[in-house]
Parts: structure tokens; sequence; C-alpha cells
């Protein structure tokens, strides 16, 4: 009976959740190695029944400096990296024209 135990709770420490990854658009990239991109979306007001719109802002960890401002991009969550950054840039889907 030890064993199983042992081995299901293995099991369930090694696996890991889906890590979530979001696509925005980069807003500022004055900073070292961290971009901030806004993800915008609508949401219908209770009261008024008119859509308004929704911004979030995430700071992103770019080692390479490679994204500028309006280039949209995706990222996904990681560890902790400093007091704001918990995403990390994936790839950069459509370059600032």
């Amino acid at each position: 009976m030890e064993e199983t135990t042992q081995a299901t709770t293995q099991a369930t420490t090694s696996e890991r959740k889906p890590r979530k990854i979001r696509v925005g658009t980069v807003v500022s990239d004055k900073m070292q190695k961290t971009v901030v991109v806004q993800i915008e979306h609508l949401v219908k007001h209770p009261t008024y029944r008119r859509y308004v719109r929704r911004r979030k802002r995430y700071q992103v960890h770019d080692e390479e400096n490679q994204c500028h401002i309006g280039d949209v991009v995706s990222f996904m969550d990681t560890r902790p990296l400093s007091k704001a950054k918990r995403w990390r840039l994936v790839e950069i889907i459509e370059r600032a024209k």
C-alpha cells in the first residue's frame, strides 16, 4: 500500500499544469530585457448594456531585447523573475509597421 501512495504522489508532483499563453501588443520597451504588453478585451457593462474596453498590462521578460512598440507577441507564465515580472516572451507574431 505504501508503494502505491508513493507512486501517485511522485506522479502528481512531476506533472505540470499547462502553462497560460497570452497574446498582446507591446506598449513600452524602455526597460532592459523587459517589455510591457497590453491585452484589450470588450466586456458588457451590467447596467448600461454597452461594451466597455478593458485593458490589462503585463511585464514580460525579453532576453534579447528584440521587441519594439507595436509588435504583437505571445508570452507565457513562468516563475517570478522580479517583483512584477512573471511572464516570459514566447514569440513575436507580427512586427510593427
